[in-house]
C-alpha cells in the first residue's frame, strides 16, 4: 500500500498508452493514412443482395438453372414504350426486333426473349394490357460486380429514344445497381450532415472547442478505419453495401460516445486537482474500463447475427464487431495520448464565455446534474406509478408490430423517380400475371414427355396458378415457369410455393423464384431466431453480472432493454409497412417489411441500449459500494450520468437520422428506427423506468448467492478504484457515517467496491487523494 498522500503509480496499460504520446499520435496518423488508401473504392466491392439462405432449396434450384438453363431467369427487362401507337405497328416491331438482336449480340448476356419473338402463350405476359408497352427480357451472367459492369456497358446504347419507341431499363440487375449507386451518394451526404451538427452538439456539451474536437477526431478516425475494415472483409467474404451505412454510423457514433465519456472524466479529474498523468490513469481505470466493457456488450449483440445464414446479416456481424472494437481502441489508445499532451489546455477555447456577462465558468463536473438527481428522486417517490405508466406506454407503442407482414426487398426500396422503380411499377400496374416474378420448378431425373405433361396438368390445376409454361428440357433436367395470380411475393405466391413443393412428381423437383426465396428466408430466420435471442440474453446476463455482482440487475437490464425497443418496432410497421408519413419522409411503402431488417435492428438497438445501460449501472454500482445507500446510489448515479448519456444518445441519434435521410427505404428505416430506439432508451427507460424498478426492488437488487458473490469478488468488473474495507451498511440505510449522496466521499470505500469518483469529492482533495496503489 502506498503512503496516504501519494498518488497511485500508473498501471501497465496507462504506461503503455501514455509513455510516448507523440509517437502514439504519429503512429495513429500513419495508420489512418493507410486506412484511407486501403478503404478507397470499397463501395464498388460491396454486394447489394444477400437476403437468400445459401442452403435453401430455392438457392440450389437457382444455381442449377443458371448452370443448365442460363436464360431461364431474366434479370434485365427493357420496357419498350410505343407512345400512342400499338406495339404491333410495323415500325415498332422493326425497331423492337433490332433492339432484341443488338442485346443478344452483347457479351455476357444470354436468354434474350421479347414479346415480338415469343410464342403465343408467353407473349401475352410480355405485352401491356393497353397495348402500348411490351418487354424484352434477358439475363446478365456473372457475379454482382460483373453484372454491374455489363449493365454499365450496354445501358447507354439501350436507354432512351429509338425511332418510334422509348426504352427504359428495369429488372433485378438494374434495381440492385441503382440501389448501390444511390446508397453511395446518400452515405456521403449523411456524413456531410452529421459531422457539423455533431461538432455543434459537442461544443454545447463541453463548452471548450478543444474538448469538442477530440471526440469528433476519434469519430473520423473510426470512419476511415471502418472503410479499411470493410475493404479487408471483401477479400474473404461477401459484404452487403448496407453494412457500409450502419458501420459508418456506428463507427462515428460510438467513437464519439466513448470519447465523450473519457474526455468528461478526464476533465473531472483535472477539476478535482489531479495532474494530467494522474488524471489519465484514473480515467482509464474508471471510464476507460467501462468503455471497454460497453464495447464488448455491443459486439456481443452484433455477433448474434453470425447465427443466420444470409450474408446480408452476417456481413453486419463481421463489419459491426470490427468497427465497435476499432472505435473503442481509438478512444482507449489514441485519445489518452492526445489528452496527456493537452493537459489543462483541453479546456481551452471556452465558447460559452461569449454568452456570459461575467463570473466564473461553471465546473465541468456536474453540468445539469442536479436536474437529473431531482428527476430520479421524483420517480422513486412515485415508483409504482412511473413503472406501470412507462411500461404501458412502451407496450402500446409496440402494438402495431403484431400486424407485421414480411416481404422481400424490391424496386420499391428506391425513390419513385428511379428508372428501375418506374419500370417495375409499370409492369405491376399494366401487365398481366407477374412477368419476371414467376416461380421456376426445376425437374431433375430422366422423364418422358407424357410424365412432364401430366405434372404440368397437376400444377396448372392449383388454385393459385395463372399459367404454366414449359417444360424446357436439357438432357435429364427440365424446368417449368409458373406464374402465380397476383403479385410476385404476396400471400398467394407464397402459398403456391408450398403447394408446388407438395405436388407429387415422377422426378426430383426444386422450386425457386422471388416468392420461394422469401419463404426460405423466413424459415431460416424463424429457425435460428430463438438461438440468437438466447445467445444475446445469456452472454448479456453474464457480462452484467460481472459488472454488478447482482442476480437481479442482469435480468432487469435484459428485460428493460427489450422493452425499450417496442417503440422502434411499432413505428417500423406503422410508418414503413402501413405507409403513414410516407409523403413526409419520401418513400414508397411496399406493404411489408424486409425479413432480415427486424433481426438487424434488434441486434443493433439492443447492443446500443446495453451500451448506455452499462454506463448508468456502473456508476450506480460505484455509488452503492461507496455508501451502501441504495436509493441514494440510484439518484446520484443518474445525476452523474443522466446528462452525459442523453447527450451521447442525441449525438448518436443525429448520426442515425442523417443515415435515415437516405432515399433507399431500408436504409431510411434502419437509420430512423435505431435513432428512435436510442432516444427512447436514454430519455425514457434510463431516466424513468430504471430508477422506478430499482426503487421497487430495493436492496434486494444487489443480492446474489454466496458462491456467485465469491465468483464476482474474484472475476468481477467495476468502474472505480480498488477499494479498502469499509464499515458494513445498516440493513435499511446507508453505511455508518456514510455521507449523503451529494456529499463528499468517506475516507474508505466499501468492500470490493470502487473508490469515489472525482466528481463526488471536494476539489481541494488534490491529486494526492488516492489512498490505494491501483494498476490499470
Amino acid at each position: 500500500m502506498t503512503e496516504v498522500n501519494s498518488p497511485p503509480r500508473p498501471g501497465g496499460w496507462t504506461r503503455f498508452v501514455t509513455a510516448r504520446p507523440r509517437l502514439s499520435l504519429l503512429a495513429a496518423l500513419l495508420l489512418t493514412a493507410l486506412a484511407v488508401l486501403a478503404g478507397s473504392g470499397v463501395a464498388e466491392r460491396l454486394g447489394s443482395g444477400g437476403w437468400e439462405d445459401p442452403g435453401a432449396q430455392s438457392t440450389y434450384a437457382t444455381k442449377a438453372l443458371e448452370r443448365e438453363f442460363p436464360g431461364s431467369q431474366p434479370n434485365l427487362l427493357l420496357l419498350v414504350d410505343a407512345g400512342r401507337a400499338s406495339v404491333d405497328d410495323p415500325g415498332v416491331v422493326a425497331e423492337a426486333n433490332r433492339l432484341t438482336a443488338s442485346l443478344a449480340a452483347e457479351k455476357g448476356i444470354v436468354g434474350v426473349a421479347s414479346y415480338w419473338q415469343a410464342d403465343a402463350g408467353a407473349s401475352s405476359a410480355l405485352r401491356a394490357e393497353d397495348g402500348h408497352e411490351a418487354l424484352i427480357a434477358a439475363r446478365i451472367t456473372g457475379d454482382e460486380k460483373t453484372m454491374g459492369e455489363t449493365l454499365d456497358r450496354v445501358a447507354p446504347a439501350l436507354r432512351g429514344t429509338h425511332g418510334p419507341v422509348e426504352v427504359e431499363l428495369g429488372g433485378g440487375v438494374a434495381v440492385r445497381h441503382e440501389m448501390q449507386t444511390i446508397i453511395q451518394e446518400d452515405l456521403t451526404r449523411a456524413e456531410m450532415i452529421a459531422l457539423p451538427i455533431t461538432l455543434v452538439l459537442l461544443v454545447m456539451v463541453f463548452g471548450s472547442a478543444i474538448a469538442a474536437l477530440l471526440p469528433l477526431g476519434i469519430g473520423i478516425v473510426a470512419i476511415l478505419g471502418t472503410n479499411a475494415v470493410l475493404s479487408g472483409l471483401t477479400r474473404f467474404t461477401d459484404v452487403s453495401i448496407f453494412a457500409m451505412n450502419l458501420t459508418t454510423a456506428l463507427g462515428l457514433g460510438l467513437a464519439i460516445d466513448y470519447a465523450l465519456f473519457i474526455v468528461r472524466r478526464f476533465r473531472e479529474e483535472l477539476a478535482a486537482g489531479a495532474d494530467p498523468s494522474t488524471a489519465i490513469g484514473t480515467t482509464l481505470r474508471t471510464a476507460g474500463r467501462t468503455v471497454l466493457f460497453s464495447a464488448l456488450t455491443v459486439a456481443v449483440s452484433l455477433a448474434a447475427m453470425l447465427l443466420f445464414p444470409q450474408y446480408f446479416l452476417r456481413s453486419f456481424a463481421y463489419a459491426g464487431m470490427a468497427v465497435v472494437l476499432l472505435a473503442a481502441a481509438a478512444a482507449l489508445i489514441l485519445l489518452p495520448a492526445a489528452l496527456i499532451l493537452l493537459g489543462d489546455r483541453v479546456n481551452s477555447l471556452d465558447l460559452r464565455r461569449l454568452f456570459r456577462r461575467g463570473g466564473p465558468a461553471p465546473a465541468p463536473t456536474d453540468e445539469g446534474g442536479s436536474a437529473w438527481g431531482r428527476t430520479a428522486s421524483l420517480v422513486m417517490r412515485r415508483a409504482p406509478f412511473f413503472a406501470l405508466a412507462t411500461t404501458a406506454a412502451l407496450v402500446l407503442l409496440g402494438l402495431p408490430f403484431l400486424g407485421v407482414k414480411f416481404g422481400t426487398a424490391d424496386d420499391r426500396q428506391l425513390p419513385s423517380s428511379a428508372e428501375s422503380h418506374i419500370v417495375q411499377q409499370h409492369i405491376r400496374d399494366g401487365f398481366p400475371g407477374s412477368p419476371g416474378g414467376g416461380l421456376e420448378v426445376l425437374a431433375e431425373g430422366r422423364a418422358t414427355q407424357a410424365q412432364y405433361a401430366a405434372y404440368k396438368e397437376r400444377v396448372a390445376a392449383l388454385p393459385e396458378v395463372a399459367r404454366v409454361d414449359g417444360p424446357m428440357v436439357n438432357g435429364d433436367s427440365a424446368y417449368f415457369t409458373v406464374l402465380p395470380k397476383g403479385e410476385a411475393v404476396d400471400d398467394t405466391a407464397q402459398n403456391l410455393v408450398g403447394d408446388l413443393r407438395a405436388t407429387a412428381a415422377p422426378f426430383e423437383t426444386a422450386v425457386t423464384g422471388t416468392a420461394a426465396v422469401l419463404v426460405d428466408s423466413k424459415h431460416a430466420i424463424g429457425d435460428r431466431l430463438p438461438w440468437a435471442v438466447a445467445f444475446i440474453a445469456i452472454v448479456t446476463l453474464f457480462l452484467v453480472f460481472l459488472l454488478t455482482g447482482s442476480v437481479l440487475i442482469p435480468l432487469q437490464a435484459v428485460l428493460l432493454n427489450a422493452l425499450s425497443l417496442t417503440a422502434m418496432f411499432g413505428a417500423v410497421v406503422w410508418v414503413f409497412q402501413d405507409g403513414h408519413l410516407s409523403g413526409l419522409l419520401g418513400f414508397t411503402s411496399p406493404g411489408s417489411i424486409e425479413t432480415t431488417l427486424p433481426v438487424l435492428m434488434f441486434c443493433v438497438a439492443f447492443g446500443l441500449s446495453m451500451d448506455y445501460g452499462v454506463f448508468l449501472l456502473s456508476r450506480i454500482k460505484e455509488e452503492y459500494d461507496r455508501t451502501g445507500d441504495h436509493e441514494g446510489a440510484v439518484a446520484l448515479g443518474l445525476r452523474r450520468t443522466g446528462g452525459l448519456i442523453t447527450a451521447a444518445a442525441v449525438i448518436l441519434a443525429v448520426v442515425m437520422v442523417a443515415i435515415g435521410t437516405s432515399r433507399v427505404t431500408n436504409t431510411k428505416m434502419l437509420g430512423l428506427g435505431i435513432a428512435l430506439a436510442v432516444l427512447m432508451d436514454a430519455m425514457v427507460v434510463r431516466s424513468l423506468l430504471v430508477p422506478a424498478i430499482m426503487r421497487l426492488t430495493g436492496r434486494a437488487t444487489w443480492w446474489a448467492p454466496a458462491p456467485l458473490r465469491r465468483f464476482h469478488q474474484r472475476f468481477g468488473l467495476s468502474e472505480g478504484e480498488p477499494a479498502r474495507q469499509a464499515p458494513a451498511a445498516a440493513p435499511d440505510g446507508p453505511a455508518p457515517d456514510a455521507p449523503a449522496p451529494d456529499g463528499p466521499a468517506p475516507d474508505a470505500p466499501a468492500p470490493d467496491g470502487p473508490a469515489p469518483d472525482a466528481s463526488d469529492r471536494p476539489a481541494s482533495d488534490g491529486p494526492g487523494r488516492d489512498k490505494v496503489d491501483a494498476h490499470g
